[in-house]
């Protein structure tokens, strides 16, 4: 067993985890935060998403025990009061058919736009594909989720030069 003290959605939390336990286990069955869904636990089809110290990563093959100190957002914990733009793209552009894969995809699109913003790089519809390989969707054929995504980084761009 391993203690472990982490900010999960903005906040503190401290427990005692099993040193093989991984992380969308924690997520899902310790801290009942089901958002985060799991797929093929073998890291190839993105659905277990989620951001550790703001960069994307899969849960599936992560070590909850090897988390100490980090910061973790999970699906759940993007939202404020309204939906992240992300969100708010994909229910606009219906990113979404089963919704399974939707939070991966979701965690996956914004780690995509603020790494191109940081980076200087522009982000289009080529990119956008290129970097959804690790991310499976069996419903939708990806086009509405392209579309929602580069919905999503004009506003994410936009709303960063206002501020």
């Amino acid at each position: 067993m391993s203690m472990i003290k982490i900010r999960l959605n903005g906040k503190e939390i401290s427990r005692y985890v099993d040193d093989n336990m991984l992380l969308v286990e924690f997520l899902r069955e310790e801290l009942r935060l089901t958002g985060t869904h799991v797929g093929c636990d073998t890291s190839q089809c993105g659905a277990c998403t989620v951001h550790l110290n703001g960069k994307a990563v899969k849960a599936c093959t992560t070590l909850a025990a090897s988390l100490d100190g980090t910061e973790i957002t999970t699906i759940e914990g993007i939202a404020g009061d309204e939906l992240h733009p992300m969100q708010q793209s994909f229910n606009d552009h219906h990113g979404l058919q089963c919704g399974f894969c939707t939070p991966g995809m979701i965690m996956a699109g914004i780690d995509m736009v603020e790494r191109y913003k940081a980076q200087g790089k522009t982000l289009d519809s080529a990119s956008i594909r290129r970097e959804l390989e690790g991310n499976i969707c069996r419903c939708t054929g990806y086009h509405n989720i392209v579309n929602a995504i580069d919905d999503a980084a004009k506003k994410m761009n936009a709303s960063s030069e206002n501020s």
